[in-house]
């Protein structure tokens, strides 16, 4: 694999891990935060009954939040994996230069679109994790909240769409 085509894979891989851990970082920040505690609700009083999420969605809340982290934190370790292999691969100072080894570019690509793939399950996890959120703030969907639907239509919307250009720009990248 030419030298050029090499930076341009640890570019990318670099901003895989960058995006990852802003994204885990806000995972921890979601869940630091006590769903049960009842001051941490928007709900009104006399819209208790209809708009008041049951447990299951607390219980989801905080599932969700696992699954994205071990999603993020899958795709960051395969990603740091990948970018050790081509530094180990690409450096005469760790490998004499009759022993320098190629980077194996059907191999490095499979590793960016399995490190891609957690990308995407870690979004859509989060996401599901953040409406959630909102059920236990604003109320849920069903009680008709116009901000309990401003709040998700918007997230439900632009973070697929999101993913879909995401998705169509490392398959094509993975083509290449």
């Amino acid at each position: 694999m030419p030298s050029v085509g090499t930076t341009i894979h640890m570019t990318a891989l670099d901003g895989i891990v960058t995006v990852n851990s802003l994204f885990t970082l806000a995972v921890f920040i979601g869940l630091t935060w006590d769903p049960r505690d009842p001051t941490n609700t928007l709900i009104e009083q006399e819209d208790s009954a209809d708009c008041t999420p049951g447990p299951s969605v607390a219980e989801d809340l905080v599932a969700f939040h696992v699954y994205s982290f071990s999603s993020f934190l899958f795709s960051s370790l395969v990603a740091l994996a990948l970018k050790q292999g081509i530094r180990l691969t690409r450096t005469p100072s760790y490998h004499p230069a009759e022993i320098l080894a190629r980077v194996n570019g059907t191999l490095l690509r499979a590793g960016m679109l399995v490190s891609a793939v957690g990308s995407v399950s870690g979004c859509v996890f989060l996401m599901l994790a953040l409406v959630n959120v909102v059920q236990i703030k604003l109320g849920t969907p069903a009680c008709g909240s116009y901000h309990t639907l401003a709040a998700i239509v918007p997230l439900v919307i632009f973070v697929p769409v999101g993913l879909v250009i995401y998705v169509v720009t490392v398959l094509y990248a993975f083509t290449r």
